[in-house]
């Protein structure tokens, strides 16, 4: 009968560990307050405690993060690419209009996940050792005293699990070996399922479960992570049905390489024949339909570095139509699978009490894909090849556009018309086009107001303490015995049921690599700066670009009136300028902003050279 016990003992934990269900762990936190003498009868014992339990009835969470998708790309914001899945969540939720990231990838990742400022956390470039530097805002390494909101929840009887990208761990901490302080088993994460690195190739993805590198087996990457995920929570519904979970689903869609099985991309052959010109035209009338911009927006001149679509020629029409077909094709099959996500959920009883939040891009659409598109690394320069032969190439390419063959992204025509109604695209933090991303939350419970919009102002620092409220919880001021930073991040909970509530997230900074801007109460001043990732990536004389951070120009705009920036108002309020241009440069005292580290800067590392080779010659001090 021992025999038995232990037995059915055994099975039980390994049927726990195994199928993600944290057992209980002593709080590492809790002073011993009893009486130890020499014997038990002399002693007074304190009972142990364990994890918290969740609150009763508390809700799953679920966060999805896209990568690379502009404003105006999916139907659920009036794009011209089917997101059925967005469209239904949104429909039933709420869409949130004017919501922020940083405008590019690992800071947004770190703002998002700690509920504090990119460079707060040590994250205002990237964990690479090239696109970091020794100083507190920029080492790329987040610290113990910046915990996640996994952690959080973890602490607070969830389980938690993490899908897709990371993007978040130091290079010289990402082998097997560790240490593993940030991998997501260190920041939070029951489970992981996953890459680590930016970008990684959707059939053969630089593939990780929980702490060790293992071998794909050739399906796309979105259907692994989304077998992953409904695998985790059917586990969990098993063995602890009680048990909320908190679910962070960050695909590497839509970021390059585009690659799509041809049943998707194919469903929209000749869709954008008509070019990217008409293409803005035809979201704005929807986004104007559905509310999420003003009735009387108008478009931002299309950007000096795009052609207009008339003015190219036939070869070229044909090449850049079949780069926005795959990257429709991409994007609708990864709203499919999120989709089946959310049907398994509906299935199991479950969908009433999650409540879901999806960042539609964790910044603006790339323009990495630079004048023509490319179907191999967008680092390769292209100030040594003359466009004639890019277009050749791509020409003889066509066919392979988008398959597994070809690391391909798209023209940044099509980033600007993804973007719309805004200017400029991914890392240029300055712009509304590189850093304003959708938001839908969708939570039957909590929202009333079902299918409307909010035009509050949000930042990605937000998410954080609005989660935790609306699932009765606190952040922890201590974890694993390490005081930590306050939140800086304003929760949103107060707008869900209030459409004509006053924004309370008032002032916010944005710095990428030398673009910078600030925010207050509708107000924003930025300034633009170069060289930008375009400049490095350039063709024949197109690349010499002057580079003094004294010399940028700063811009000002009202955005309670003019909410993509069509009318610049420097010269005509010159001291609201300088007012906000003092508040940059306090927030960034107050942040780590200092020093501003540009791609110049990077370049001059050493390392990144072999990867770009600019022309650094002609990027003139």
């Amino acid at each position: 009968m021992k025999e038995i016990l232990r037995e059915t003992t055994k099975l039980a934990s390994m049927l726990v560990l195994g199928a993600g269900i944290a057992l209980p762990a002593f709080s590492q936190n809790k002073t011993f307050e009893g009486t130890i003498g020499k014997t038990l009868s002399e002693s007074k014992p304190d009972k142990v405690t364990y994890l918290k339990k969740a609150p009763v009835e508390a809700p799953n969470v679920i966060w999805i993060l896209l990568d690379d998708v502009g404003f105006g790309a999916s139907s659920a914001f009036g794009g011209l690419i089917n997101t059925p899945t967005f469209d239904s969540l949104a429909n039933n939720g709420l869409r949130y209009t004017n919501f922020h990231t940083t405008g590019i990838c690992s800071p947004t990742r770190a703002a998002l996940l700690t509920g504090r400022n990119h460079h707060s956390v040590h994250m205002g470039g990237f964990p690479h050792d090239f696109l970091s530097a020794d100083f507190p805002g920029y080492d790329g390494h987040i610290p113990s005293e910046a915990g996640t909101v996994a952690e959080t929840f973890r602490e607070n009887g969830y389980n938690t699990y993490a899908l897709g990208k990371w993007h978040l761990t130091p290079d010289d901490e990402s082998s097997d070996l560790g240490p593993f302080d940030r991998w997501p088993s260190g920041k939070g994460f029951d489970h992981f399922y996953g890459f680590l690195s930016g970008a990684t190739d959707q059939y053969k993805p630089d593939l990780v479960e929980d702490n060790k590198h293992v071998k794909p087996d050739g399906r796309h990457l979105n259907e692994l992570i989304a077998d992953k995920a409904i695998s985790y929570i059917s586990s969990q519904k098993i063995i602890a049905p009680d048990k909320p979970f908190f679910l962070y689903f960050s695909p590497g869609a839509t970021h390059s390489p585009h690659q799509v099985a041809r049943e998707w991309s194919d469903k929209y052959r000749g869709k954008f024949d008509q070019g990217w010109d008409k293409f803005r035209e035809q979201i704005l009338a929807n986004q104007k339909k559905l509310g999420v911009v003003p009735a009387t927006a108008q478009l931002p001149a299309r950007n000096p570095r795009v052609k207009a679509w008339k003015d190219l020629k036939p070869e070229e029409q044909k090449i850049y139509a079949r780069f926005m077909e795959v990257y429709a094709g991409f994007l609708e099959y990864t709203d499919h699978e999120i989709g089946r996500i959310v049907s398994h959920l509906k299935n199991s009883g479950q969908l009433e009490n999650t409540a879901i939040f999806i960042v539609i891009g964790d910044n603006g659409a790339s323009q990495e894909g630079a004048k023509n598109g490319v179907i191999q690394s967008e680092f390769a320069p292209k100030n040594a090849v003359p466009e004639d032969e890019i277009l050749r190439d791509l020409l003889k390419n066509y066919e392979k556009i988008g398959s597994a063959e070809t690391y391909t992204n798209y023209p940044i025509g099509w980033a600007q018309a993804a973007n719309t109604p805004f200017k400029h695209w991914k890392q240029d933090a300055n712009s509304e086009g590189g850093t304003r991303n959708p938001l839908i939350v969708f939570y039957p419970k909590g929202i009333k107001d079902k299918g409307t919009v909010r035009t509050q102002y949000g930042h990605l620092i937000d998410l954080f303490p609005t989660t935790v409220e609306l699932t009765g919880i606190k952040p922890q001021s201590v974890i694993k015995g390490i005081q930590q930073k306050p939140i800086e991040g304003t929760s949103l909970a107060y707008s869900l049921n209030d459409a004509s509530a006053a924004s309370k997230h008032t002032v916010q900074y944005y710095n990428i690599f030398g673009s910078r801007a600030i925010y207050k109460d509708g107000w924003k001043a930025e300034a633009a700066h170069t060289p930008a990732f375009y400049d490095l990536i350039s063709y024949p004389g197109e690349n010499k670009v002057e580079r003094n951070f004294d010399k940028d120009v700063w811009e000002l705009y009202n955005l309670n009136e003019d909410f993509n920036e069509r009318i610049n108002l420097a010269s005509k309020y010159p001291e609201k300028l300088q007012e906000l241009k003092a508040l940059f440069d306090a927030e960034a005292r107050k942040y780590n902003v200092y020093p501003l580290i540009d791609w110049t800067d990077c370049l001059n590392r050493g390392s990144f050279k072999s990867i770009i080779k600019p022309n650094i010659s002609e990027v003139k001090e």
